[in-house]
């Protein structure tokens, strides 16, 4: 039966296995999974760390993510500009108060 290991617990084996330079045959025995595993785990901790250190990079998106995306800009935007005819009725209101 397979055993779900916890996501910082496969962390914790990748580091072992690229940081500190363990063999995967070795930590594969020890923690009782397959050697790849270990290499598909450390693969994508590598992977989360790449990101880390280089966030601006441009990430592959699926078509309905830049949909989502569009459409949460589209609605800030909005946003934007009812603040900005706020602003301006009352900025005309302050100026006829002076006069």
């Amino acid at each position: 039966m397979r055993k779900h290991k916890p996501h910082e617990y496969k962390e914790y084996i990748a580091k072992l296995y690229i940081e500190e330079g363990r063999k995967a045959t070795d930590l594969a025995y020890e923690i009782g999974v397959s050697p790849t595993s270990i290499r598909q785990w450390a693969k994508l901790y590598r992977e989360k760390q790449d990101r880390l250190v280089h966030p601006n990079e441009e990430q592959r998106m699926t078509f309905t993510e830049i949909e989502n995306k569009l459409r949460v800009a589209e609605q800030e935007l909005r946003e934007r500009e009812e603040e900005l005819e706020i602003l301006k009725k009352a900025m005309h209101v302050f100026i006829k108060d002076r006069t």
